[in-house]
């Protein structure tokens, strides 16, 4: 009889290990499954992993797939992953044989029409709006008159071409173009760094006043670049005024809101730019006649006033004519007064006569009543001395010695009370000096440094008892005194403190002091 065991062994199945099993799955799923486009929402995304692929899940209503973008997919895709978004991805089947599954490797992802694109554009707009990106006080003003300008667009289509039309028939200035891809999925890495780099150029005659980012009009998918969130912030950070004209009037995109200014053409941009050349000559024009008119008028009322001015003052023969009178009749004056003189001194000289011998009787005379007087001197004299000897005699008869008692008196009462008065001044003089030395002692006691040293605090005091004010004053090892209110304790420094060495040989402390630091 066979073995039952061997018997039940013995079927017409092949036999498959579980490797063959997973490969000839997979090989089914890639050849019936190679090129599929399947809709559904992201589910379960949080960014690209480390390695730089990215896993997520598409589910509907009844099932989910697993998906899976390569890093080298991932970096070239037009529309990025978000969350909960509603997508139409490409790409091929395949299976996982790990973990049994089957999932999905995208190729291209975008959303599931144009409502899902703008769904997307008005939950980034919210997002930005919140962060206060567009909001009107950011804005600033753009330059009048711009030296340079800087356009940020294709560098072949027709917007460039009518952009710097426009600014040569108005204002003609220095143009920069830096080239983009105004269409396509390198379109918002391309406008911000191109914004980021006419930022980046040097002050000076390279770095544009203004920039312009520009572009034709077209549909909300060919103008999507523009609502790149790089775009935006990049358009934020700018230190350079911003004029976006991107699509046409009726067209928006993000960028128009963080702009500092929207055009609703680029030709619109250009108008905006720059004035018009001939409107500032044409208004220089004006402004300098008016000026000159203004001139002209100010100084014929200046000269119509000066002349006014003039005539109602005298003329100079007027104000000149009463002084020259008096001087004329003062000259003739002199003339007639000088001869006058002259003959009153003549006659006052012919009437002296003087000759030697009137001289010398004249001084003849003088002698002799020098000596009559030098006479009368001594006599003189005498009676002057008999005189006053006379007047003392008669005080001396009228000074008794009750007289001179009633004098003393007198005097004494007045030498009292002038005593008196003097005490009493000497006594409120010391009395204000006593009050004001006493606010004075008050006043040092309430800023005095003890005050403080009774609150808690200290003072170090070095070997020589004076102040240490800073820590660089003392080196580890110092001998210092820490001053309390109730007395001095002696101490030495330690420590690796930022101190500054001195010179001199530090003091060792003697035994049993304490240490400061």
């Amino acid at each position: 009889m066979s073995d039952p065991a061997t018997s039940d062994s013995r079927t017409n199945a092949s036999e498959y290990s579980v490797s063959e099993i997973s490969g000839a799955l997979k090989r089914v799923v890639e050849d019936t499954f190679g090129n599929v486009r399947v809709r559904g929402e992201i589910s379960g995304y949080r960014g690209p992993h480390s390695s730089g692929h990215a896993y997520f899940s598409l589910k509907d209503d009844r099932a989910r797939i697993e998906a899976v973008v390569w890093k080298g997919t991932f970096t070239k895709l037009k529309f990025r992953p978000e969350e909960g978004m509603e997508v139409i991805a490409s790409g091929k089947l395949t299976t996982y044989p790990g973990s049994s599954k089957y999932q999905i490797v995208i190729d291209n992802i975008e959303p599931a029409g144009a409502g899902a694109l703008m769904a997307l554009l008005e939950e980034r707009k919210r997002r930005l709006a919140t962060e206060g990106l567009f909001e009107s006080a950011r804005k600033r003003p753009l330059p009048f008159m711009p030296r340079t300008i800087g356009v940020i667009t294709s560098p072949t289509g027709a917007v460039i071409r009518d952009i710097i039309h426009r600014i040569a028939d108005r204002f003609p200035v220095h143009v920069i173009v830096w080239p983009v891809r105004v269409q396509g999925d390198t379109t918002g890495a391309e406008v911000s760094s191109a914004v980021a780099g006419f930022n980046a150029l040097p002050d000076g005659i390279a770095r544009p006043d203004l920039l312009i980012v520009a572009r034709g009009g077209g549909s909300l998918e060919d103008l999507w670049g523009f609502n790149d969130e790089a775009v935006v912030r990049a358009v934020a950070a700018s230190q350079i005024p911003i004029i976006s004209a991107v699509g046409h009037e009726t067209d928006w995109t993000l960028i128009d809101l963080v702009a500092d200014r929207r055009a609703p053409t680029p030709t619109g941009a250009a108008e905006m730019a720059v004035p018009v050349k001939a409107d500032l000559e044409a208004a220089v024009a004006r402004f300098s006649a008016r000026l000159k008119g203004a001139v002209s008028r100010s100084t014929q009322r200046k000269r119509d006033g000066l002349r006014a001015t003039a005539r109602a003052l005298p003329s100079a023969d007027m104000l000149l004519a009463l002084p020259r009178r008096r001087f004329d009749e003062a000259a003739s004056r002199l003339q007639r007064a000088l001869v006058a003189s002259t003959e009153a001194k003549k006659l006052r000289l012919r009437g002296l006569r003087l000759s030697p011998a009137v001289l010398s009787r004249r001084l003849t005379d003088a002698k002799a009543r020098s000596e009559r007087a030098a006479a009368r001197l001594p006599n003189c004299f005498e009676a002057m001395v008999a005189n006053r000897r006379n007047r003392l005699a008669r005080d001396a008869m009228r000074v008794t010695p009750s007289a001179l008692l009633r004098r003393l008196e007198a005097a004494g009462q007045r030498a009292d009370s002038l005593g008196q008065r003097q005490r009493q001044s000497i006594d409120r003089a010391i009395e204000r000096r006593r009050q004001r030395f006493e606010q004075a002692a008050r006043l040092a006691g309430s800023l005095s440094y003890t005050k403080i040293l009774e609150r808690g605090f200290a003072v170090v005091l070095d070997s020589e008892a004076k102040l240490v004010k800073r820590a660089l004053e003392v080196s580890a090892g110092d001998a210092v005194s820490i001053r309390f209110a109730d007395g001095d304790v002696a101490a030495i420094t330690a420590g690796d403190a930022p101190v500054r060495p001195k010179a001199k040989t530090k003091p060792s402390g003697p035994a049993g002091q304490g240490s400061l630091f």
